[in-house]
């Protein structure tokens, strides 16, 4: 019977083998070579990584949380970490005795990632990631989640959990289109992009316009997505999602004078402009009516220079805008549209 003790130590004794101490990593290594030999070995690791997983629980039901996560025995966090990294490199070898061990993973971090030490909380992340990338779990089962892990006040894990999603469903997409399984992907996508909390808005948003940036989902459901949500209640979310189908980088300092000329100006400065909630705030609140007017009347110009820009390098080339999001959208008009009735 395993005991809930303590953790063992980094080394085991192999079955049949008595005076031989194996580290986990030379353990890990033997198991590849001779799969049959070690099952003992494996149920005896598997079963401890259960161990550890009901002990530390039961440790951080005891613990406030904090910013870097609970306050809970580092021993035991490492120890757990080590095992469900040695159980994800070993699991294609034993698809049939640790096929409940994914789907272990997937929840200890849906229900207690939040709770988690941040160390123990990458190294979790990191091992379903490699359980994704040898295609033991599907990106459609791990996209939500993925994309909470991103929420986190965790900078490490944001990045990693954020690069996983890109670079998997970039992959997934290199030789061939699996357009029923891209079509599952965007929903979950599309509605989180609707949800309120802007966190996750966010996330939806900017995982969104990366892959239309890199030619991975540059369809008009894509474009037209990103454009609803010029429409959210987050108005850092309706202004970054206006910028990117504007392709506006940079905004021209706004005053309360007319800038006569202004408009010729823009043209041929070819300066890029983002409309962001300042520019929006002040052409709807600030200075006099005659100021607003003026404030208004700017962003009506650059919007218009804008296309007009694009549609001479459209004449210029056929296929130079092809990429571009206003070119998918089902209404040719429906980004000015959602600016004026913005203003």
């Amino acid at each position: 019977m395993v005991s809930t003790g303590p953790p063992v130590q980094d080394s085991i004794s192999a079955s049949g083998r008595a005076s031989e101490k194996l580290s986990l990593p030379a353990l890990q290594s033997k198991m590849k070579s001779d799969p049959e030999g070690y099952l003992s070995e494996l149920t005896l690791i598997y079963n401890q990584f259960k161990s550890s997983l009901e002990l530390f629980e039961q440790q951080a039901a005891l613990n406030f949380t904090s910013l870097s996560g609970i306050a809970t025995d580092p021993t035991v966090a490492k120890d757990l970490g080590d095992r469900v990294m040695f159980l994800a490199h070993v699991t294609p070898f034993y698809p049939k005795q640790l096929a409940q061990f994914p789907k272990e993973l997937a929840q200890f971090l849906k229900s207690s990632a939040r709770s988690l030490p941040s160390g123990l909380r990458v190294h979790v992340t990191q091992a379903l990631i490699l359980l994704s990338n040898r295609k033991i779990v599907d990106i459609v089962e791990t996209l939500e989640l993925f994309m909470d892990l991103q929420t986190f006040g965790d900078r490490v894990l944001r990045n990693l959990a954020f690069s996983h999603v890109i670079t998997g469903i970039q992959r997934m997409n290199q030789n061939h289109k699996n357009d029923p399984k891209n079509r599952a992907l965007q929903n979950i996508l599309f509605g989180m992009l609707q949800q309120e909390d802007e966190a996750i808005s966010k996330g939806a948003l900017i995982t969104l316009r990366d892959f239309h940036r890199r030619k991975v989902w540059f369809d008009d459901r894509t474009a037209n997505a990103i454009c609803m949500a010029c429409f959210h209640v987050s108005s850092r979310i309706m202004t970054a999602a206006m910028s990117f189908l504007l392709d506006f980088e940079k905004i021209e300092n706004d005053d309360d004078t007319d800038d006569s000329g202004g408009e010729d100006d823009l043209e041929a400065q070819q300066t890029q402009i983002v409309v962001n909630k300042e520019s929006i705030y002040k052409a709807k609140h600030k200075g006099t009516t005659s100021s607003k007017k003026k404030k208004k009347a700017k962003l009506q110009r650059v919007i218009r220079s804008m296309k007009k820009q694009q549609r001479l390098s459209s004449e210029s080339s056929n296929n130079s805008n092809y990429f571009s999001p206003l070119n998918h959208l089902k209404d040719a008009h429906v980004c000015l549209i959602i600016v004026y009735v913005l203003l």
